[in-house]
């Protein structure tokens, strides 16, 4: 399955999951790839929340320090009323499905944390003009601008904080929001000539550890799934190894780094260049973004 790694992916550690301003994450697209350089990686991809608006930056910062970009994004769906991310790499940010729903899910998005916070707002001095503030302009507005609005104003001492209470689903401001299933998640990717691989598939109770639900995913095309993740404890790790292999499904690792949103550190966890040889190979929607060495 796997194919053999270019010379530029054996260069330094591969980290597959990185955000920046332009969804939750608190650097720019470009600081990111500078951030990874600084922290010795030789890959890291640039996979905002349901959009690729930092892909033109990052790229520049990638030619800049030498560190090669694989550009992506991760995709919202949901299962019941359990979130499911999909990763997707070296897709097609132009093809016309993926250009639809991701313009979808961040309308909903941004109607969502509206009703959240003129539900918060009743209990607590917060306004939509304070989460605007903790934003980037065109970002898309979600939970962890509200978060960070919330901490501004002294109400938590940090993002973890806001989510574990207020902005927790069973805190009493939660509001639904429009998401796909995983399956047309990763048919939209596919189609548009990605890679999709299941992000941190045992974080916080996820549903898709049931091996029915990850035989369908395969069924709809999922290539692999991110199994060296810090939300993945070590017997779910055991398990998704496990699934991997019965499978045939690629296994990353990744940092989920969003700068000081969050205390994930780039390189954390990585992915062997076997992996991102098999993922290049597969993807036929864009290239990587490979400095001269």
């Amino acid at each position: 399955m796997e194919h053999e790694p270019a010379d530029w992916m054996r260069r330094a550690p591969i980290d597959l999951h990185a955000h920046s301003r332009e969804s939750d994450g608190m650097d720019a697209p470009g600081d990111v790839v500078r951030a990874a350089a600084a922290a010795g990686l030789g890959v890291v991809a640039l996979t905002d929340h349901d959009t690729v608006t930092g892909w033109q930056e990052a790229s520049a910062a990638a030619l800049e320090t030498g560190v090669a970009l694989i550009p992506g994004v991760e995709f919202s769906s949901q299962i019941g009323p359990a979130s499911v991310h999909v990763l997707g790499y070296l897709l097609d940010p132009e093809a016309g499905a993926f250009v639809g729903e991701r313009e979808r899910i961040r309308l909903e998005r941004v109607e969502r944390a509206e009703r959240m916070v003129h539900a918060i707002g009743r209990d607590y001095p917060l306004t939509w003009q304070h989460v605007e503030e903790h934003s980037a302009p065109g970002a898309t507005i979600g939970r962890p601008h509200i978060a960070d609005a919330l901490v501004s104003l002294g109400i938590v001492p940090d993002r973890s904080a806001a989510f574990e209470g207020i902005l927790h689903w069973q805190g009493g401001y939660y509001q639904p929001h429009h998401a796909p299933a995983p399956e047309e998640a990763i048919r939209i990717i596919r189609d548009a000539g990605g890679v999709a691989v299941l992000a941190h598939p045992a974080a916080r109770g996820r549903p898709v550890m049931r091996m029915g639900v990850l035989g369908e995913l395969v069924d709809a095309g999922l290539d692999g799934l991110e199994i060296w993740h810090r939300d993945n404890d070590e017997r779910s790790r055991q398990q998704l190894l496990a699934d991997a292999e019965r499978l045939g499904l690629l296994v990353t690792g990744s940092s989920d780094y969003h700068g000081t949103g969050k205390p994930n550190l780039l390189g954390e966890h990585t992915t062997a260049p076997e992996v991102l040889a098999e993922i290049v190979r597969r993807a036929t929607g864009s290239a990587p973004v490979v400095p001269l060495a």
